[in-house]
């Protein structure tokens, strides 16, 4: 019963007159864009909830660095996983139904988690969250696919790539404020009323097939009979070059969410800044992703032809310097707003780049979430273990001297900023075929 309902929906036995497919094609377009923007935006919300509360929680006493490093590679894992798995779901799916359920969920995770405070319920709890967590970004990309032509898509993505910055934007703002003045409960808990929000903006307005809604195929992938999509999933993952864009995208993955996971927490006990003012800078990070996302389908589109290889090597020597700047500088407040400015520019293009569209673009359109899934399951593993690695780098680096706690950063310096440089290197192996 429940893999009926998440089903495919089945072509609409009448397709509309040629005239009014047009008109009717443009609008459902762009209420699956702005559906999925707005509703991958929220996911972002309910996945990012405990970073904004991370140094509350320790200084509180209710867990430890550690623990809040296993606890956060739980959510990771069960979404590398979940994404690799969901991604090839997403194919054969209602998208609608898949994204709207997923975001609910994870809504009700969050919720859960504020008003407890235990280490193995945490865990379990974000777990669970990172598993729904992964039907969000198939279903977006599944229903690029489907909706938008092949001139299209790299802006489109790009555009809608822009979510998860937005998400992270009001997190680490709103999720602070709220925090700083109600405690750190009430994090989550407002985490989980604007995922139930969003799961009804996704329900209302995402739409699963053209074909379901009277129109014929739109992209011509989906015209073509290049065989069946189990078939052309089988040939994403003989695809070498597809693994390799996977790596690079792990590699990226560690410094991305080595910020975004322990960056506040850095900002406060590193340069002293506060609850508040350390998430403003990570939120300064985000907000400048979005012009960095928004901006690099279409730049790769318009000026290098659809090639995505020059732009992505530019945008990883971006993301080194600007770790080098956050990490290896002193507490200066426009340095440190500088590289939270270049990194939020940088891995918001890589996560179009590495984390997707260079996939996407050298496998068939209809096994998009197969792809989508491949790059998934290694970036994710890569983040949990990152997770987990920073939690005890910095736990174990850490001394009490004169009833003052003393942190040494060293390890995760040369962690973070290798783990970029490893990234960039990796990329330039698919260079003639991106």
């Amino acid at each position: 019963m429940m893999l009926q309902y998440f089903k495919k929906s089945k072509p609409s036995e009448e397709i509309l007159p040629k005239e009014e497919q047009q008109k009717r094609y443009k609008k459902l377009k762009w209420q699956i864009f702005i559906s999925s923007t707005i509703g991958y935006g929220i996911y972002y919300v309910c996945r990012l909830s405990l970073n904004a509360v991370k140094k509350p929680i320790v200084d509180g006493g209710f867990l430890t660095e550690s623990e809040l490093g296993i606890i956060g590679s739980a959510l990771f894992f069960s979404y590398a996983f979940g994404k690799f798995i969901n991604g090839f779901l997403a194919d054969h799916s209602n998208i609608k139904r898949f994204m709207s359920v997923g975001l609910l969920i994870s809504a009700l995770a969050n919720l859960a988690m504020g008003f407890s405070s235990t280490f193995l319920f945490f865990a379990i709890c974000w777990g669970v969250n990172g598993w729904v967590q992964s039907m969000g970004a198939p279903s977006s990309i599944v229903g690029l696919s489907r909706w938008f032509k092949d001139s299209e898509r790299g802006s489109f993505y790009g555009f809608w790539s822009t979510s998860h910055n937005i998400g992270e934007a009001i997190t680490y703002i709103s999720t602070a404020i709220i925090a700083s003045y109600f405690g750190w409960q009430w994090g989550f808990r407002a985490a989980a009323f604007v995922g139930i929000i969003g799961a009804l903006i996704v329900a209302f307005f995402f739409h699963d097939t053209p074909e379901s809604n009277g129109l014929e195929s739109l992209n011509t992938d989906f015209k073509k009979n290049q065989g069946s999509t189990f078939k052309l999933q089988k040939s994403v993952l003989k695809n070498p070059y597809v693994w390799v864009l996977a790596l690079s995208s792990a590699f990226m993955y560690i410094s991305r969410y080595a910020v975004n996971s322990w960056g506040p927490y850095y900002f406060e006990t590193a340069k002293g800044y506060t609850l508040t003012q350390a998430n403003s800078l990570i939120a300064i990070s985000a907000i400048c992703g979005i012009l960095g996302t928004a901006s690099s389908g279409y730049i790769s589109d318009k000026f290098f032809n659809g090639h995505r290889n020059f732009p992505a090597l530019l945008y990883g020597i971006m993301n080194t310097v600007s770790l080098s700047l956050f990490l290896l500088c002193p507490q200066i407040w426009w340095i440190d707003v500088l590289s939270m400015v270049i990194f939020g520019l940088a891995i918001g293009a890589l996560i179009c780049y590495l984390g997707g569209l260079m996939a996407i673009d050298i496998t068939s359109k209809k096994a998009s979430g197969a792809a989508l899934g491949v790059v998934g399951i290694m970036s994710y593993l890569a983040a949990g273990i990152q997770d987990i690695a920073s939690g005890y780098l910095i736990e174990s680096n850490k001394t009490i001297i004169n009833n003052e706690t003393v942190y040494n950063f060293d390890s995760i310096t040369f962690f973070w900023i290798g783990s970029a440089i490893i990234s960039t290197l990796l990329a330039l192996f698919v260079w003639k075929k991106t």
